[in-house]
């Protein structure tokens, strides 16, 4: 006759498997990390994501802001968002190009130097209308978070901001839409369902959901009080693919 405790290994063990296959499809990841038991999070080797954030820099007075599909701004810390232990920041240094390759502002290569304020000297401002930047990470990489300050020194909403992965600079190899909020298609790359959000010096969280890519390109079309585009900072939280 089996003991109790045997008998309980194979519920055990299925129950360890079905939390292991939730977990995984993280379908809103950060709602659903946040939810779990710490214990389980432990157990399966995935710890909260320490970002950095740079200081509050809003210096002029709110203004409406008439985009659609806008998300109202958050209060209080980001929820947790978990990641593999030694998750790092694989963008830092790493070579950036652009459709604008002479900013009007800036220096392309700061989009990925760490440096995250909103003063001048840190941002990069590129031409009117549908830019994109590209970042290669020199080898592929499983991505868990894309993290972007456009520009918060003012409350601002960028518009078609959609970002993809790819195998290959030139986005033909395996290319993946992480995050698009073009809801009128006017980038030409989709209709997109994500919101428009208000720049905050918390940046923009997207869930990468483990997408393997050497490539990162994330575009823009001006903003909600210009045709320009902007950028500050780019982090790409991964690890080299196995």
């Amino acid at each position: 006759m089996k003991s109790p405790v045997t008998k309980l290994i194979p519920a055990a063990a299925l129950t360890l498997v079905a939390i292991i296959g939730i977990h995984r499809l993280r379908s809103d990841a950060v709602a659903y990390q946040a939810s779990l038991p710490l214990w389980v999070n432990r157990v399966f080797g995935w710890v909260p994501l320490e970002i950095e954030l740079p200081m509050p820099m809003f210096i002029s007075t709110p203004v409406a802001i008439r985009v659609g599909n806008l998300r109202k701004i958050g209060s209080g810390k980001r929820p947790p968002f978990l990641v593999p232990v030694r998750t790092t920041n694989v963008a830092l240094g790493k070579p950036v190009t652009a459709s604008d390759a002479e900013p009007i502002i800036g220096e392309i290569d700061w989009i990925t130097d760490g440096d995250k304020e909103a003063a001048d000297g840190s941002f990069v401002e590129l031409a009117p209308f549908l830019q994109y930047v590209t970042i290669d990470l020199e080898a592929s990489h499983e991505i868990f978070a894309v993290v972007i300050w456009h520009y918060h020194k003012q409350a601002r909403a960028y518009l078609d901001v959609i970002v993809q992965t790819a195998d290959d600079s030139d986005f033909i190899m395996n290319v993946r839409t992480l995050f698009n909020n073009d809801i009128d298609n006017s980038a030409g790359l989709g209709v997109g369902t994500d919101m428009h959000y208000v720049e905050t010096h918390k940046g923009e969280l997207i869930d990468a959901k483990g997408a393997e890519a050497r490539y990162v390109r994330l575009y823009s079309n001006g903003n909600c009080a210009n045709d320009m585009n902007h950028y500050i900072e780019v982090e790409i939280y991964g690890r080299p693919a196995k």
